[in-house]
């Protein structure tokens, strides 16, 4: 397996530079998950700060931090009470100059969430639209409605909400509002003009900050089809993604994102380079998803069709080809993701019970993702193979939908376990030595996944990261791109070729359950495998042998 190279990070002010995003890889922080800096057993921003080292040694671009703003945490910050301020639990908006300053130095941009489809019941809008009652100028910057039934007493529709249970919740003086997630979270009114106002002066102000660009939550769902029609399904939740619905990915959305392009338009990075915003749209099809990314829109959007691609071929090889297709109509980057803090880790979900071979799946796959046209995301603690935990005793969960579906779902807690840095007991180095135990329990077993353990050790999965961006960040032929080059292969095996005119690349994954021989494209440059005699791997002059559920990379 290849040693550990460092990649040195730089600014510079060229077309590649201005346009970072179109192969940046992107990290995923979930703050309160990351590394506490006060020994509370919770994440903070100074904590995050501390750490970034180990961000610029892995190799990655930019970091995104989910939401760390002013918020009663009834859904982990994505009800938000304050868009200008900093929860205490995190820190203050020092604490995030500070972050900024070291991060820019260490060449990282920064991402940070934005959360507009709704606020928490403790934002102010909100409370003094309870306040002041019906007619209220401020329940028109919210959905309230009058109910249905003989006294007003059955929710308005049919919508449901997306953890569970009705999208509606009553007030004292009789009204409902409508809530998509919890009910601490009441939808913002798109079709206010105050709204499209506050939101364009919460851009500017973290703009004016410095940061590089914003996640842009729940992007599809901020404008919801006029007169709030009902569904007539009774299992809405099973629709999201697939089908369309009367809430979610309609056209008035694109109206909002190009007027938030003209903002970011107006900034640039200190070295000319561009500020961006990052869609989560869940939509129906992956050319749906490329609509928000029209020149005039957004830069990127993730791309949940290829996340919830099983450990299949055939079914990879189509939703690569669909979201390089897609993307290039509108002339945008494609980008690949495996995990993030909704759902479960990859290295479980391609397991199948097994974790050794969950882990062995993880890693092909990752060199999957990274030898793809564009951007991709990485997710805190894939790096390390953590996989997910499944055994959390409910009385530390913390996630609403858990509470809300009755334990049947809403798992996302597992995935949002505080990482392992070092030392042979929990909390692992997640806060100082004399601080408490972290905010979800770790496993005991993850001594042997920490940061410091796995450092310096060729076969673990940090160095195998770690050599992977760097060979990624090297290689003329990886990257940004607009598409591949499919070579013959057998069946449940993928083989393709990209090529440059500094030198070409081939990557080959074998994602069946039994060894295959192939012809040798090139030298290796990576494995996701042990190699040499006896290892399982051993690369032929003319045909190798490529293990089941494995890749390489070859240089050609």
């Amino acid at each position: 397996m290849t040693q550990h190279v460092t990649a040195a990070h730089t600014f510079s002010d060229s077309a590649t530079t201005r346009e970072w995003w179109r192969d940046a890889v992107i990290y995923q922080v979930y703050p309160r998950s990351f590394a506490d800096g006060d020994g509370d057993g919770m994440g903070d921003l100074p904590g995050v700060t501390a750490r970034l080292h180990h961000l610029s040694d892995l190799g990655v671009d930019a970091v995104w931090l989910s939401p760390f703003y002013a918020s009663p945490q009834a859904d982990a910050g994505y009800d938000v009470a304050d868009y200008r301020a900093v929860d205490p639990v995190f820190g203050t908006l020092a604490d995030v100059d500070a972050l900024l300053r070291e991060a820019h130095s260490l060449g990282l941009r920064v991402i940070v969430d934005l959360v507009p489809n709704h606020c928490s019941d403790r934002h102010e809008w909100f409370r003094q639209a309870l306040r002041e009652g019906p007619g209220s100028p401020l329940r028109d910057r919210f959905h309230f409605r009058p109910g249905k039934g003989t006294d007003g007493e059955l929710p308005p529709n049919d919508w449901e909400s997306v953890f569970g249970g009705p999208a509606w919740t009553r007030v004292a003086d009789g009204a409902w509002y409508l809530h998509l997630f919890a009910p601490q979270q009441p939808d913002f009114n798109w079709d206010h003009p105050a709204v499209h106002d506050e939101f364009r002066s919460i851009l500017r102000f973290w703009l004016d900050k410095g940061v590089d660009g914003f996640r842009i939550d729940v992007a599809h769902g901020l404008v919801k089809a006029a007169g709030l029609p009902d569904i007539g399904h009774a299992e809405q939740v099973e629709l999201l993604g697939s089908q369309s619905v009367p809430y979610f990915d309609q056209d008035g959305v694109h109206a909002v994102y190009r007027d938030w392009r003209r903002i970011l338009d107006e900034y640039t990075g200190a070295e000319g380079s561009e500020r961006i915003a990052v869609a989560e749209a869940w939509t129906p099809t992956v050319e749906r998803s490329a609509l928000y990314l029209r020149p005039d829109e957004l830069h990127q959007a993730f791309n949940f069709e290829y996340l919830t691609t099983g450990w299949d071929a055939a079914a990879l090889r189509a939703v690569i080809d669909r979201s390089l297709a897609a993307m290039n109509a509108v002339d945008a980057p494609a980008t690949w993701v495996l995990s993030n803090h909704d759902v479960v880790r990859h290295s479980t979900r391609f397991s199948g019970g097994d974790a050794a071979r969950g882990l062995r799946r993880a890693r092909a796959a990752t060199l999957l993702m990274l030898a793809l046209p564009g951007s991709a995301y990485i997710y805190q603690g894939e790096e390390l193979g953590l996989p997910e935990v499944t055994e959390l005793p409910d009385a530390a969960r913390q996630d609403p939908a858990f509470f809300r579906t009755a334990g049947q779902g809403g798992l996302r807690d597992g995935c949002r376990v505080p990482l392992p840095w070092s030392g042979e007991r929990p909390p692992f180095g997640f806060g100082p030595a004399d601080g408490g135990p972290s905010w979800l329990p770790q496993p005991e077993s993850w001594r042997d996944l920490s940061v410091a353990a796995q450092t310096g050790d060729p076969a673990s999965t940090l160095e195998f990261y770690r050599a992977a961006l760097a060979i990624r960040r090297t290689h003329p032929a990886l990257g940004a791109g607009r598409g591949i080059e499919w070579l013959a292969s057998p069946d449940g095996v993928l083989a393709f070729r990209r090529t440059a005119a500094a030198g070409s690349f081939a990557c080959t994954v074998n994602l069946t359950s039994s060894p295959v021989a192939l012809p040798t494209p090139g030298s290796v440059l990576l494995a996701g495998v042990d190699r040499g005699p006896g290892a399982g791997f051993e690369p032929g002059p003319e045909e190798t042998v490529l293990p089941a559920d494995s890749a390489v990379w070859w240089a050609i």
